[in-house]
């Protein structure tokens, strides 16, 4: 899971952030999911397999992210907000042990119960899509049409991540 957590209010970052995101991941041919967090940012999920233990997940993420911040300047991995420098945090650490991230569909304690929403990549491209878009109140048109209905089966990461190694050496940076 990448959660792209924005210094403020802009989704456009969050936008452009989870385009450059789905883009890394099609290059390691891994399918992902996207979903709003009923909050500010989005959660990119990348269903797996399970086989592999959360210590190698998270490393794999975690390369994925500064490979992500290598490229695009507006990204970063840093997770003290004062070193951020008001650029988007690629947050990783939700794929460590004892960790909880925002299901699908929970309500948040946030005003107007807003909802976490699965959305279609597509749907990046709705001017009105925010991560608060999706409310308590709305959510009934979500469910009508669910986004992640026909979502991929789980995937290794094994030949991504040495994808994902050759494209850190090809940029001059190993993970």
């Amino acid at each position: 899971m990448f959660d792209l957590d924005p210094p403020g209010d802009d989704f456009t970052a969050v936008r452009e952030a989870a385009r450059w995101t789905h883009e890394l991941l099609e290059e390691l041919e891994l399918p992902s999911l996207l979903m709003t967090t009923g909050s500010r940012g989005v959660h990119v999920v990348v269903p797996l397999d399970r086989r592999m233990p959360f210590d190698e997940v998270r490393a794999f993420a975690r390369d994925a992210a500064e490979l992500l911040a290598a490229r695009h300047d507006h990204l970063t991995t840093e997770a003290r907000k004062n070193a951020r420098r008001g650029r988007l945090y690629l947050d990783v650490q939700r794929n460590a042990y004892a960790q909880t991230a925002v299901a699908p569909y929970a309500v948040r304690a946030r005003p107007g119960a807003p909802v976490a929403a699965p959305v279609r990549w597509a749907d990046l491209d709705d001017p009105d899509l925010t991560a608060w878009r999706w409310t308590l109140a709305t959510v009934d048109r979500l469910l009508k049409d669910d986004p992640w209905q026909d979502a991929p089966r789980g995937r290794s990461l094994h030949s991504a991540g040495r994808r994902l190694a050759a494209l850190h050496g090809r940029e001059g940076k190993q993970p």
